[in-house]
């Protein structure tokens, strides 16, 4: 009788332990879910910078004055 119980309170605690994993994956998707989402956006914004930039004549790297770029009136 007593190897019974312990028998039913390892296969009650291995239960409550599977429970609080499955809740905590559940919140881990979710999560990854919602940074997916969010690194979706952030890749749309950048690629409307980046066209914005095209369209505006704007290019990094070198400043010879060329596309629009003035030095500061401090220079």
């Amino acid at each position: 009788m007593a190897e019974d119980d312990l028998r039913t309170r390892q296969l009650e605690q291995m239960q409550t332990q599977l429970a609080f994993q499955e809740d905590t994956l559940q919140q881990l998707q979710e999560v990854i879910a919602e940074q997916q989402q969010a690194i979706l956006t952030l890749r749309r914004q950048v690629e409307l910078l980046k066209q914005r930039q095209d369209e505006a004549g704007i290019t990094g790297g070198d400043s010879d004055g060329a596309g629009g770029t003035e030095k500061p009136p401090h220079y």
